[in-house]
């Protein structure tokens, strides 16, 4: 349904650009747009390879084990149906520590990895488990406590301070994530009531 958005969006922009005769206009912005966008991405490059970096020391040094320990008796309660020692529990607590450090590029494969390994614990029916659906409501919500991707785009472009966005990324994202398994819990109880 999205595609079909995003082609009427663009139809509706090329017929009326054509129509009042900015299509010069479009033109320029299509060209500059992907400039930027390539610029953008190396740039990001360069960063994340950094950080990745540094996720790949505090794994060597141990540090990620230290606080998959410190996640783990949190994330057994929010996913009491992964028995302790499945690797969907090992993906989550990965997943978790990746968000947490701002790098959703390394998190996205491990989520990925995670919700398949939720699924086989589903039975591979077509209908989510509560465990899938709380990993979503995580993931979405994001906590975060170094953003480094958006650090990464604030110094791209020059801000004079491009880590003032910490505080209120730890804040907001902590919002976001209590509000969120909130949500999630409210509706499982919901639907358990309902006897769904």
């Amino acid at each position: 349904m999205v595609n079909y958005i995003w082609v009427l969006m663009f139809i509706i922009g090329f017929v009326y650009a054509a129509l009042t005769g900015k299509m010069e206009a479009v033109n320029q912005a299509i060209f500059k747009s992907a400039e930027e966008g390539v610029t953008l991405c190396l740039g990001l490059v360069f960063i994340l390879i950094f950080w990745l970096g540094m996720m790949k020391i505090a794994e060597e040094a141990g540090l990620l084990r230290v606080l998959s320990r410190w996640f783990k008796p949190l994330l057994k309660r929010l996913f009491p149906d992964v028995p302790e020692n499945h690797p969907a529990m090992g993906y989550i607590l990965s997943n978790t520590v990746a968000n947490v450090f701002g790098l959703g590029n390394a998190a996205t494969p491990l989520g990925i990895k995670a919700m398949e390994q939720l699924k086989k614990l589903n039975g591979n029916r077509p209908v989510a488990s509560r465990s899938m659906i709380t990993l979503l409501a995580l993931n979405t919500s994001g906590f975060t406590l170094i953003p480094t991707t958006v650090i990464a785009i604030r110094m791209k472009y020059g801000a004079a301070s491009p880590t003032d966005i910490v505080g209120v990324t730890i804040l907001s994202t902590a919002c976001t994530t209590i509000a969120a398994l909130i949500i999630d819990r409210l509706f499982y109880y919901r639907r358990k009531r309902k006897g769904g």
